[in-house]
């Protein structure tokens, strides 16, 4: 008789955590390991937001808040979807939750059972289909490979949608990739979506504000307002910010849906941090400036990593629209072996090669649903970075 529950059973730990934990282990005994696979900012939260936090500390904000958010907060994410999404959000269309992975597992918890399929994107966030499962439900995988940029096609789309579909998860930019749809692309998603009446859109903005070369950021319901009763709008502080920490996720969407995810909330986490709620006010509603600074040293960031890692003899790495990802394509890597003789058959045992030999944490393609491949984070210094991807290429060109 085992005593954990068979929803429990049905997910996996984060491969992306692992690996990070697997990283500081490793740390902690002194060895020199650049750790990649940890998708943070490396800026620290802006030093408005930190006052504001301390200043709720001093006023006695301290107490239990509304359970899905306070006043001030819907408030001001109602504003930003305004200002930056041309988005119309009631405070009763707006939940706040303890990071976006929880606004995720809410409205897929609160919606999902036994028999619903959820169209997810691959490669695709870790968490996405570990939550269907959780919720009972069945992920369906349309796979788009590096031929592809990343990005599935309508006709990709429609074929995956069933009478089961109740959910199409779109997140773009993407983590793992950076690949990002633009306006015309999300349209043309719209048009097979608007084919099927029962199925809902959830846009995983969380990475609007880290674009490159131009690229104009769209929210799906702001290309296709005729579905913004069917769509919900997700996004948070944590990485745009630099408020990983603060675990602030949030959405917008219709009232039912906001109140149905009120309802597990509630009997949950109950409300997010009142102090990190106010550092979240004064994130959204403060000098915004910045987030185009990050974005611009990010790119740098972006354009050492792709050059360098296509330097390197059977790697092949898109340059990515936003995020702070790269995944490159190791097919021309797969069947060689190490100077030590084992063979690199799979993607997991290249990245435990990169570990062991190379110091150099990333986490591999099969954790995201599209192999062979590994997820980099450049979240990191460009000396870092430099090194790192060093360090990969000469534990690459030793491979035969």
């Amino acid at each position: 008789m085992t005593f954990t529950s068979a929803a429990l059973d049905r997910i996996q730990p984060s491969a992306t955590l692992a690996m990070t934990s697997r990283t500081l282990e490793l740390k902690a005994k002194g060895i020199d390991v650049i750790g990649l696979g940890a998708g943070e900012p490396d800026f620290d939260t802006p030093d408005f937001v930190k006052d504001a936090a301390i200043e709720a500390i001093r006023n006695g904000k301290t107490k239990y808040t509304n359970v899905d958010g306070t006043a001030e907060l819907k408030a001001a994410i109602a504003a930003k979807f305004k200002r930056d999404n041309q988005l119309g959000y009631a405070p009763d269309q707006i939940s706040v939750n303890v990071g976006g992975k929880h606004t995720l597992f809410n409205a897929l918890v609160a919606t999902v059972q036994a028999g619903d399929e959820v169209v997810i994107p691959a490669p695709y966030w870790v968490s996405y289909p570990d939550i269907v499962q959780f919720a009972g439900g069945t992920p369906v995988f349309v796979r788009a490979g590096a031929d592809q940029d990343y990005k599935i096609s309508p006709a990709q789309l429609d074929a995956a949608i069933t009478p089961r579909t109740k959910w199409v998860l779109l997140n773009s930019p993407s983590n793992p990739t950076g690949a990002a749809y633009s306006a015309d692309e999300l349209r043309a998603l719209a048009e097979v979506i608007r084919r099927h009446p029962h199925v809902w859109v959830m846009a995983d903005d969380m990475y609007e504000h880290i674009v490159y070369d131009g690229f104009v950021f769209a929210s799906f319901a702001e290309v296709a307002p005729d579905l913004y009763e069917r769509t919900l709008t997700v996004n948070g502080c944590s990485k745009a910010y630099s408020m990983t920490g603060w675990r602030i996720g949030f959405a917008g969407g219709p009232k039912w849906l906001i109140k149905a995810m009120a309802k597990l909330q509630s009997q949950s986490t109950s409300n997010p941090c009142s102090i990190a709620q106010a550092a979240a006010v004064a994130a959204l509603t403060g000098p915004q400036d910045f987030l185009k600074e990050r974005a611009a040293a990010f790119q740098v960031r972006r354009d050492l990593v792709v050059g360098m890692l296509n330097d390197a003899d059977g790697i092949r790495c898109p340059k990515p629209e936003g995020a702070f990802y790269v995944y490159p394509d190791v097919s021309g890597l797969i069947g060689k072996s190490t100077p030590g003789g084992q063979r690199i058959d799979t993607d997991e045992a290249l990245v435990g090669y990169l570990l062991d030999e190379a110091r150099v944490a990333a986490v591999h393609g099969g954790a995201f649903g599209v192999e062979p491949a590994f997820r980099v984070s450049y979240a990191t210094s460009e000396a870092l970075l430099t090194e790192a991807c060093t360090r990969i290429q000469t534990a690459v060109a030793a491979l035969r």
